[in-house]
């Protein structure tokens, strides 16, 4: 399982990458012919991306030349009766979130922020 602090890295690195490359991953990529499918990056499901996945998103649209910007999990590829091509990377998304344990000693809950990395396909990347 990946930690927090590779999770973090990866994000720096790729950020990193596009400066370097001269390429300011924060500003709108698209072209003036995009859809504006390109704008929004969203899930299977149609839910928007927010935070720092919108910026992800957008790096590996580009960098891939991807036309969709619609994402899946390999496991949400397989529900929907599909499978991601052999050979293809994913791209690194994160989901923050909190959640409350139940301390035996303890009866106040208390919320512990957590972050957890995950890996998404563009749609072109299923077959």
């Amino acid at each position: 399982m990946q930690s927090i602090k590779d999770t973090y890295q990866r994000i720096t690195d790729t950020i990193v990458e596009q400066l370097e490359a001269g390429t300011k991953p924060w500003i709108r990529p698209w072209r003036g012919n995009a859809r504006r499918s390109a704008i929004n990056p969203r899930r299977v499901t149609g839910e928007a991306y927010r935070g720092i996945n919108v910026i992800m998103l957008w790096v590996a649209g580009q960098t891939f030349g991807y036309e969709e910007n619609t994402w899946m999990t390999f496991r949400q590829a397989q529900d929907f009766g599909g499978q991601v091509r052999k050979g293809e990377k994913g791209t690194l998304v994160v989901k923050y979130g909190t959640f409350t344990p139940k301390d035996n000693e303890d009866d106040e809950d208390r919320a512990i922020p957590y972050l957890k990395g995950y890996t998404v396909f563009n749609i072109e990347q299923i077959e």
